[in-house]
């Protein structure tokens, strides 16, 4: 039987990606974060979130050289560690420089990618404005990865902050390089001159609360709309925007519902590590629609992904295919698969699929 992955695949199919990014820029948290990623990673059985550690906006501002060093040298002990324990399988830790025009920008690549390349799943370039930011991230990321031998290129993930930068948010997403875009919300918000209020970084508690949130802003919706529309559109993964109300689990997890289903959003940034499993819970799928895309795919992988009926209702490459992404969701999220549709995730079924 052929994989749903190789077979299923659209033009505008995205890199999987974990649906929580954790970030954190004090040492102390660098070192619990890529513990617990270590820790969760073998409870879900695969790598449940990203670590971005960070040398821009959370990390201690007046020392960023000793910041990239200190970066460098846990990208680097994390990967050991990795290896040694679990053959790299659960190892995603990534970097967030500082944007191209800063002074610190060629310095942090330098340090990080030219020290520890080999390490890295991503390199996020914050404060992207236009396509030709993205040129010159990557042509100065290629440089200082060549000397590690890295096989491949460094995928870039990249930050649009600005009303701007959402204008070009369709050129930024056709660039190749570009794997996922995140919305900076507080400094979109601030961007702006004052005329969008404070609430709009926030999020309602209440429905009913006459004050516009940041999903109830007219132009936050907008600019969220069309930073996820752009990444739909070429086959990249928008990244939803930090939820600040890190204590209150029911408006965090109510916040990234919204992201999920009704703006498109199938990833999402956490500060805290309490934010991290209400993501993962907040992005999974129904469990009746887990049962559901089990036994449709189960259904049509046995004639080869042909036109099925199934429960009165005609299904065929396009809803295969939906329901191979609900799957793929379910188990980066952790959630328990039916047995039909956990074979897919079984390194057995991949070589078996690939002869």
């Amino acid at each position: 039987m052929q994989h749903p992955r190789d077979i299923l695949h659209g033009a505008q199919a995205s890199t999987p990606l974990p649906v929580c990014d954790h970030y954190c820029g004090v040492e102390a948290l660098m070192i619990k974060s890529l513990a617990l990623q270590t820790e969760m990673s073998a409870e879900l059985g695969s790598c449940g979130f990203d670590v971005t550690l960070d040398c821009e906006d959370g990390a201690p501002a007046g020392d960023e050289k000793n910041q990239a060093n200190l970066v460098a040298a846990l990208v680097n002990q994390a990967l050991s560690a990795t290896n040694n324990i679990a053959n790299g399988k659960n190892h995603r830790v990534a970097v967030r420089v500082h944007p191209v025009d800063h002074p610190a920008f060629e310095q942090d690549v330098d340090i990080i990618v030219g020290g520890a390349a080999a390490g890295l799943c991503h390199v996020m370039i914050p404060k992207v404005e236009t396509r030709a930011d993205v040129d010159r991230a990557v042509q100065r990321v290629d440089q200082a990865a060549a000397p590690s031998g890295r096989r491949s290129p460094l995928p870039l993930h990249v930050l649009l902050e600005s009303p701007a930068a959402v204008h070009h948010a369709f050129e930024i997403a056709a660039h190749p390089r570009v794997q996922s875009i995140s919305f900076g919300l507080m400094d979109f918000v601030s961007s702006h001159g004052g005329v969008i209020p404070a609430s709009a970084m926030g999020v309602a508690a209440d429905p009913a609360w006459h004050s516009l949130d940041q999903f109830t802003h007219p132009l936050v919706r907008r600019a969220k709309l069309e930073i996820s529309s752009a990444c739909h559109a070429h086959g990249k993964v928008p990244s939803h925007c930090v939820v600040t109300e890190f204590r209150d689990v029911a408006l965090l997890q109510s916040a990234a519902r919204q992201a999920a289903r009704a703006f498109g959003y199938t990833r999402m940034w956490s500060i805290h590590p309490a934010q991290i499993r209400p993501i993962l819970q907040a992005f999974a799928p129904e469990t009746q629609e887990i049962e559901l895309a089990a036994n449709i795919m189960q259904a049509g992988g046995q004639v080869d992904w042909a036109p099925i009926s199934f429960g009165g209702k005609l299904h065929d490459r396009a809803s295969y295919r939906y329901f191979w992404q609900v799957l793929q969701r379910a188990h980066q999220t952790g959630c328990r698969l039916p047995a039909a549709a956990d074979v897919y995730f079984s390194d057995s079924f991949r070589r078996n699929a690939n002869n």
